[in-house]
């Protein structure tokens, strides 16, 4: 059997099997991310006119924390930094848009009528006025936020916009939806996930300009989501971890969240050597696995 050698440059010296040729590791020494060299049948495929912040098969990103915005630096294979993605999340204005829910909720109960002499129809009648009280509280403060649109800058000076992931919807009972868009507003794709199937396992569609299905972005493992939902990160061991397949189910990469002291997450698309999956949508997909979960 062929053994893959591979070397870090803390000194460490890894053999592994042939199944691990053309995969990104991380040398458990000294947390080094280490390519275990291409298959020899699936060469890396030149692109010339693709923008050379995308013209990669493995993006490294690292949320930047102590910051009320979220910020993500988005890092080459070699940790040269090569975009920047901010998304607002506007303290104030989500405060006044709780305040104005709070106000139209407290006209709602104005409306409760008082005590009738009938504790059965005064418990019922303040029963259904909190319920609505409650559901007005909702609605009208998630119709007053603003949307928290994602911005990818081709660094922090913000100078140059290369890409948008737009938040389509403020109430989303069932379905949620992005629309990604290219510096100059052209449609790249479109981007959903549907909170019925996250119950069981997350699962984001991703959607070409024509609205056809290009790819799946689900959980990695269904046994792993369930405990999820039961445990929750569990201190962070369990990790919730993304793979890209096409509709048939063929492997185009994976969003892999490391366990660090800081958010660390690794887009590894190297098994999509055809790049059948546009590494724009890519990165702005992986992007929304990690803000548009709050994981």
């Amino acid at each position: 059997m062929t053994v893959i050698t591979l070397a870090c440059p803390c000194g460490e010296v890894y053999e592994l099997k042939p199944e691990y040729a053309g995969r990104l590791l991380e040398c458990p020494v000294c947390a080094r991310h280490l390519r275990a060299g291409r298959r020899p049948d699936t060469p890396r495929l030149p692109q010339p006119d693709t923008d050379p912040a995308f013209d990669r098969d493995v993006f490294l990103l690292r949320e930047r924390v102590l910051t009320i915005t979220s910020k993500y630096e988005v890092w080459a294979e070699d940790g040269t930094p090569v975009l920047y993605v901010e998304r607002p999340t506007y303290p104030v204005r989500t405060v006044l848009a709780y305040l104005v829910g709070a106000m139209a909720a407290s006209v709602v109960l104005g409306w409760v009528p008082g005590a009738g002499g009938n504790q059965a129809v005064d418990a019922l009648a303040s029963l259904v006025g909190y319920g609505l009280a409650l559901a007005t509280l909702v609605l009208v403060s998630m119709s007053v936020r603003p949307r928290r649109h994602v911005t990818i800058y081709r660094d922090d000076s913000r100078a140059e916009v290369v890409m948008r992931v737009l938040q389509d919807q403020r109430i989303a009972f069932l379905v949620r939806t992005y629309t990604v868009t290219s510096r100059d507003g052209a449609l790249l794709a479109r981007l959903s996930k549907n909170y019925a199937h996250n119950v069981i396992r997350k699962r984001w569609r991703i959607e070409d300009p024509p609205g056809h299905l290009a790819a799946l972005a689900i959980e990695d493992s269904v046994v792993l989501s369930l405990m999820r939902r039961v445990l929750g990160t569990f201190f962070g061991l369990l990790r919730t971890n993304f793979v890209f397949q096409t509709v048939d189910g063929t492997e185009l990469g994976e969003f892999n969240r490391k366990f660090t002291l800081f958010d660390r997450y690794v887009l590894d698309l190297t098994t999509d050597a055809e790049r059948t999956l546009d590494r724009r949508v890519a990165l702005a997909a992986g992007i929304m696995l990690d803000t548009g979960e709050r994981r």
